[in-house]
């Protein structure tokens, strides 16, 4: 991923919870928050390099964690597989509309067209 933010964001949202309390909470008000390493600091009461390396330590366990079991690369993959299904189902039914105007054909890419977005969702 190319931005750090949304990936990191997109880590804790699968891992998160594999993160200690005090893992959580520095995540949090970095990445969530939008706080300094220095406002950190002085909020929780340590150094701005234990701030420093206490989110070091997360990022790099939620990345390990996702190398090792790959969900959020799947759940991207899989959003984009329901896309491309809806635009497919989309297409069908326009050919059924051209040429076949048969009412179960379209009856059947609508209940498709309707699952794909029920799960993309």
């Amino acid at each position: 991923m190319k931005n750090k933010p949304f990936e990191m964001c997109m880590l804790y949202d699968f891992y998160g919870e594999i993160l200690t309390a005090k893992q959580k909470e520095l995540f949090d008000l970095y990445y969530n928050d939008d706080l300094s390493l220095a406002e950190i600091s002085e909020h929780m009461g340590i150094t701005r390099q234990g701030v420093r390396d206490g989110i070091l330590r997360a990022e790099r366990t939620l990345r390990d964690t996702e190398e090792k079991l790959g969900l959020v690369a799947k759940y991207g993959q899989t959003q984009s597989d329901l896309e491309r299904l809806a635009d497919i189902v989309w297409e069908l039914r326009g050919i059924n509309n051209v040429r076949y105007h048969d009412p179960k054909i379209a009856e059947l890419c609508e209940q498709a067209f309707q699952i794909a977005k029920q799960l993309s969702e």
